[in-house]
């Protein structure tokens, strides 16, 4: 049976050394997050996750969520008791405002969380998760009514939200979509249609699910320019906060998926459901995009949950596992083989995950401490700063950390031979799970077109100028220092590829659209292993001052070496993005379609 145990030590050595997130006392919610808190608050939700939610992983794929005949959904057993242990801990409201229940914490610690659940149980981690991006939108476009109605029973986790997009028509291009609402004259509306794909939409955990729906008003423009988005919960609230008559909102069927099995993904039926406008009329996608920005970026951590579940499983078993003797001789003269572990190829496939897993949990933790500055900061300078990398850095978490997060699962699994493709073991729900974070809020070549069609050039390409100075900087603060030149030295080509990428699309791709398109997602990976790079640079001078404290040494120098690994054998990677992007569009676009 796999195992699962929380990176508690590694997440504590980014947050204080590498981030140093104390700088950060002057924001709210950053001084009550002392070093003891923050130690205490990640120790405890580890122990959570690897004691509540991962033993529930392998018997939660299995049994999976049955609808019954009242439309009702039961989760698999041991989901309720492990979701009400999570409320009950105050999870759900880490970093929410104190006003609504929360702790008012940063998102920084939540985002850890967040990872350690995906890690242990990605399935039952989607339930708070989905909850907790609805509390996101609602908090930015709620009424004060609405707030006061939905925000405390959803921190409190009594109540469970969810966010309904899509429908059997239209995926991403939402302008399509048919749900329509029709104003009741009391203020509500009713929303008639179908959406599928409804991650948690109905299931057992909580007494009441809050739905954020998209719809169109009657009489709305065409497009996404007549888009609205509604509260609807599935049991009206009565004045007094009471729950009162179950809402014509229903769960049709559950989708047969290939992972995430323990998740109820519903398609959900809203017959005349009432609802209320949350925001502006018409300025729907506004507003849910507060919670698909939140989401892209809780799947990005999804990625990189099952990359770590995974490659701790791997390393496991190749330490176990006897096949074969080391090249250089027997490593276990005692045994009828060596572990497998010593083997040149099973210590690369090793090495490229947990390199990628270390860089990785440091960029989605400084994307969050991004966010939180741009939330939380009183300057308005800085405020726009951390902005501007937020969003740069968006398409970037979600499709390069799930696009490599996949990846690891299925090296991982390769580890394990021909057990790994045998359920009992488990590899292969890391697999299956891990493949739909590619697919869904918004698949990977939709984040690199939004890479590239909007972010690299908004305001004028701000954010990516300052990214590039940023990491410029950083090459020519540390390039004497001798320690530090395995890691600025192949940092400085990696970013004069990204540069010249950068260059050769400003120069080829306004007259040529094709050649962005073609472009996309080679660029999106390339900025995303430049910025890998820079993490791996940063963790080596954390590690390098630990050393020289006499702190950790056997830990930090593990760090430098995998550090060097990751430098000299995946960085460079970059050089092959550049010559794919310079290629340009001609031969991918030159077959009619007809010839596919």
């Amino acid at each position: 049976m796999p195992s699962y145990r929380a990176p508690v030590e590694d997440t504590l050595f980014l947050l204080n050394d590498v981030l140093a997130i104390h700088r950060y006392d002057n924001l709210p919610g950053f001084a009550e997050a002392s070093p003891d808190v923050v130690e205490a608050v990640l120790g405890e939700g580890g122990k959570l996750t690897a004691e509540v939610f991962a033993p529930l992983n392998l018997s939660g794929d299995q049994e999976g969520c049955t609808r019954r005949g009242d439309g009702s959904v039961a989760t698999p057993k041991g989901f309720k008791a492990a979701y009400d242990a999570y409320a009950a801990g105050g999870w759900m409201g880490l970093s929410v405002p104190e006003e609504f229940g929360g702790q008012g914490l940063p998102h920084v610690l939540n985002t850890a969380m967040q990872e350690f659940i995906s890690g242990a149980n990605l399935a039952l981690g989607m339930y708070p998760g989905l909850t907790q991006g609805a509390i996101a939108a609602l908090l930015v476009h709620g009424s004060e009514a609405q707030k006061a109605t939905y925000l405390p029973k959803m921190v409190e986790g009594a109540w469970t939200g969810t966010m309904n997009l899509t429908e059997p028509h239209c995926g991403t291009d939402l302008g399509l979509l048919k749900t329509k609402a029709v104003p009741n004259g009391d203020g509500s509306y009713s929303l008639t249609g179908t959406k599928i794909f409804i991650s948690a939409g109905e299931h057992d955990l909580s007494e009441n699910i809050v739905h954020l729906v998209i719809a169109r008003i009657e009489g709305a423009p065409s497009g996404t320019k007549g888009i609205s988005l509604f509260v609807v919960p599935k049991f009206l609230v009565n004045e007094d906060g009471s729950l009162g008559d179950r809402n014509p909102v229903s769960c049709g069927s559950l989708e047969h998926k290939m992972g995430i099995h323990g998740n109820a993904t519903c398609v959900m039926n809203y017959d005349g459901a009432k609802g209320w406008l949350v925001g502006q009329e018409n300025r729907g996608l506004a507003a849910m995009f507060v919670m698909m920005n939140e989401a892209r970026l809780a799947v990005g951590v999804q990625g990189l949950g099952q990359s770590e579940a995974a490659y701790q499983n791997a390393v496991a078993y190749a330490r176990e596992r006897l096949q074969g003797r080391a090249l250089t001789g027997a490593k276990a003269p005692d045994k009828a083989a060596d572990p497998i572990i010593v083997h040149p190829d099973v210590r690369r496939t090793l090495m490229q995950i947990r390199a990628f897993n270390e860089a990785a949990r440091a960029l989605i933790l400084w994307t969050a401490l991004n966010s939180d500055i741009a939330h939380r900061s009183p300057d308005a300078g800085q405020r726009q700063a951390a902005d501007d990398m937020l969003g740069l850095m968006t398409p970037v978490v979600k499709g390069v950390l799930t696009d490599r997060g996949f990846a690891n699962a299925v090296e991982a699994q390769q580890m394990f031979g021909g057990h790994g493709y045998v359920e009992e073991w488990g590899m292969s729900q890391f697999v299956r799970d891990a493949r739909i974070a590619m697919i869904y809020e918004g698949a990977n070549g939709i984040q690199a077109m939004d890479l590239i069609g909007r972010k690299l050039p908004k305001d004028g390409g701000r954010a990516m100028m300052a990214f590039l100075t940023e990491v410029q900087t950083f090459i020519k603060d540390h390039g004497e220092d001798e320690a530090m030149k395995p890691f600025t030295a192949p940092l400085q080509p990696a970013l004069d590829d990204l540069q010249a990428a950068v260059m050769w699309l400003m120069q080829n791709a306004f007259s040529k659209p094709d050649n962005a398109g073609a472009a996309a997602t080679d660029l999106m990976h390339l900025l995303g292993q430049v910025v890998l790079g820079y993490m791996w640079g940063k963790i080596a001078r954390a590690a390098l001052a630990r050393k020289a404290e006499g702190a950790d040494v056997e830990r930090m120098d593990a760090k430098l070496v995998l550090g060097r690994f990751f430098m000299e054998r995946m960085l460079p990677e970059t050089s092959l993005r550049l010559a794919r992007i310079k290629a340009g569009a001609e031969t991918t676009m030159a077959l009619p379609a007809e010839a596919f």
